[in-house]
């Protein structure tokens, strides 16, 4: 039987060594004397590794010293110079006292396998530094739509989201978005594109390409949707002019059709009252015609604001008066929905360098929004809009604050993006765009506040002084 167990030690397709407590070899078999040579009197630390002295971890010293079993990974170098990765395992050879005489030590030869796993372990680091750095924004979303894992970009731009939802996220939502390309995904298995605008964590719209794509387990089933958004809010800032309008003139021509309709209503009473020497009729349909005139050149006036870009045309203006004159258009129009439209001005002039025409057309907007806002408002009785006028030491602030329908957090946030309108067909998305820009263009700012049944505060805050201007002209330009 012994010489079964001989055979077998000899013969094992490992390298077997029998150690003392010096760490000699006192005995190995054939696998480890072709790959390392004659062994006799030599301590393992020099037939492995060709060093002068014991390893620092060393498996074979842990099992004399507690007498149990170890295991260590280690780099070895054979008699032939070639470098070998083994996986040791030591076991105690104890004396009929139970004292640990000698040990042995099994090396089986893992190679090729630490080859394996090291092309492993750079692969999975090369996929992750793709995940990490590709220029667009990916997320790992599971069946809950929860966000399990994002690549540095995206956790830049939208924040640490893990576990969120992804529409909390992308968009501050509080239910799902319909339709949603991941669902889509989940159940049928394959990508899908389409178009979005997000909002970042600092508040900014993006104009987003999605891209949606399964994930599948060793099964085939589908474990996770990866979602990767380009960025193209540059290209929809850059896009054919033309083209735009042209698809903006589209949306709005059933508008345009009402308002010629209404003009050539208002020249019908006009060319009766005439005939008949009706001054109130020939002063309804001068009325009539002239209200539909004016909305159809703010339409236009907006289209030439988007399709052109403009520089302001700085001149000295008195603040006081601008609103002032604004408040005499919106007037009627308020008066007419019986909304009271409120006016608090310092009493001096407030002179600021700007383009006068262009603030009108920013101050206008913004209160036609909220003029809206009351007028579709039925859960309340009445309504107001209040205009003020602030002053700070470099700043002018002018607030136009309303108790309308007001705007969900969605909404907030897209309000001043290119072609959005809560307001359906009836808005063409461009009033608040070209409001944003031309308070950008004076070196300033619109923010909003709102809040859904409550109403809605705009705040625009505008430098008093602009450097194209001379020190000297502090002469506001004449009414």
């Amino acid at each position: 039987m012994n010489n079964h167990f001989e055979q077998y030690f000899r013969s094992a397709p490992c390298f077997l060594t029998v150690q003392d407590k010096d760490f000699r070899i006192i005995d190995a078999n054939d696998w480890f004397k072709k790959e390392f040579g004659d062994f006799e009197g030599r301590h393992c630390y020099q037939v492995y590794k060709h060093r002068p002295d014991k390893c620092e971890q060393c498996p074979v010293e842990r099992t004399f010293r507690d007498g149990q079993s170890h295991k260590s990974e280690e780099l070895v170098r054979t008699i032939g110079g070639r470098e070998i990765s083994v996986i040791v395992y030591t076991t105690p050879i104890t004396n009929g006292n139970g004292e640990v005489t000698a040990v042995m030590e099994m090396s089986t030869d893992i190679t090729e396998i630490d080859s394996l796993r090291r092309q492993l372990r750079e692969s999975q680091q090369r996929y992750l530094q793709l995940f990490e750095e590709v220029p667009c924004y990916i997320s790992i979303q599971d069946k809950e739509l929860r966000i399990v894992d994002a690549n540095r970009l995206h956790r830049e731009t939208f924040g640490e989201g893990y576990g969120e939802k992804c529409y909390k996220i992308y968009k501050h939502r509080i239910k799902e978005c319909f339709p949603c390309t991941v669902r889509q995904t989940f159940k049928d298995g394959i990508a899908h594109i389409h178009e979005e605008v997000v909002t970042s964590q600092k508040g900014e719209p993006l104009n987003v390409l999605v891209c949606t794509a399964p994930i599948v387990d060793a099964k085939g089933d589908i474990k996770y949707v990866i979602e990767m958004s380009a960025n193209i809010t540059q290209i929809r800032l850059l896009q054919d002019k033309l083209s735009s309008i042209g698809l903006l003139i589209s949306s709005i021509s059933h508008g345009v059709r009402g308002l010629l309709n209404g003009i050539d209503g208002g020249a019908y009473l006009l060319n009766s009252g005439m005939e008949r020497n009706d001054n109130a009729r020939i002063r309804q349909g001068w009325e009539m015609a002239q209200r539909n005139i004016e909305q159809i050149r703010r339409m236009m006036l907006d289209i030439l604001y988007y399709a052109k870009s403009r520089q302001p045309v700085w001149e000295n203006i008195s603040g006081k008066e601008l609103m002032e004159d604004i408040s005499k258009i919106i007037a009627p129009k308020a008066a007419k929905l019986n909304i009271d439209l409120r006016g608090e001005f310092p009493s001096d002039g407030v002179p600021m360098v700007a383009d006068y025409k262009a603030l009108q057309t920013l101050l206008i907007n913004l209160i036609e929004n909220s003029i809206d806002a009351c007028r579709v408002d039925k859960k309340k009785d009445h309504h107001f809009i209040k205009l003020c006028l602030n002053l700070t030491t470099d700043m002018i602030e002018f607030e136009i604050e309303d108790n309308g329908i007001g705007m969900d957090r969605e909404t907030r946030e897209k309000a001043f993006t290119l072609f959005f309108s809560s307001k359906g067909t009836e808005g063409t998305g461009l009033g608040l765009f070209i409001s944003h820009n031309i308070a950008k263009d004076h070196g300033g700012s619109i923010s909003v506040e709102s809040e859904e049944d409550k109403g809605t505060r705009f705040l625009v805050r505008l430098p008093r002084k602009n450097p194209i201007m001379p020190e000297d002209s502090t002469e506001p330009r004449s009414s």
